[in-house]
């Protein structure tokens, strides 16, 4: 669930991870978790898919599946109704050199522009209570594919559009955002079962 200081749109996110992580030789995931909030599981969400579509980022092997490892274990955390996300500390302390970090802020600074524009809350319904518990099921779904993804080509960069529209939708309120992304989760899903048995 947001809190009142939580950011309300991607623009606002970006704003805050660079931010709250300039001039640091090297950001832990750790560094990340601080700056987005750490009650905030539509924000984590949206950061893990945000890396792993990024260039220099989630090109690097292992990326992707340590960022599904966060969601997994984040949003696993919102089911069992907890109000502060905990990691272990092997997850928490992993580095990504900062000057990646704002290169990868920078590639997703347009974009965000634009999606800021479209989103807005609308079918609150798709985001809240059950609703939400459901975004949070199929995210983990994506998460648990995440290692499949980085064997088939692209097919990660569709497991991070679903998370970041995922992310967005719970922070925007937004069902109709919601509904995208699952569609966008089941056409990924299905490039992965199609490339694993081709």
């Amino acid at each position: 669930m947001n809190q009142p200081d939580d950011p309300e749109n991607l623009e606002q996110l970006l704003d805050r991870l660079r931010t709250r992580t300039d001039g640091q030789a090297e950001v832990s995931v750790a560094d990340i978790l601080s700056a987005v909030g750490e009650r905030s599981f539509g924000p984590v969400a949206l950061v893990a898919g945000l890396v792993v579509v990024a260039p220099l980022i989630g090109d690097i092997p292992g990326v992707p599946t340590v960022l599904g490892l966060l969601v997994l274990l984040t949003l696993g955390q919102l089911l069992f109704l907890r109000h502060s996300i905990w990691l272990p500390a092997a997850l928490a302390n992993r580095r990504v050199a900062q000057a990646k970090l704002t290169r990868g802020l920078d590639w997703v600074e347009k974009p965000a522009r634009y999606l800021d524009r479209y989103t807005r809350p609308r079918l609150v319904w798709l985001t809240r209570g059950a609703g939400q518990y459901l975004m949070a099921v199929v995210c983990m779904s994506v998460a648990l594919a995440m290692p499949a993804m980085e064997v088939v080509p692209f097919s990660a960069n569709g497991g991070g559009l679903a998370l970041m529209a995922f992310g967005l939708a719970m922070i925007a309120r937004d069902g109709l955002l919601a509904l995208f992304a699952t569609t966008v989760t089941l056409g990924t899903f299905w490039f992965v079962v199609s490339g694993l048995m081709g």
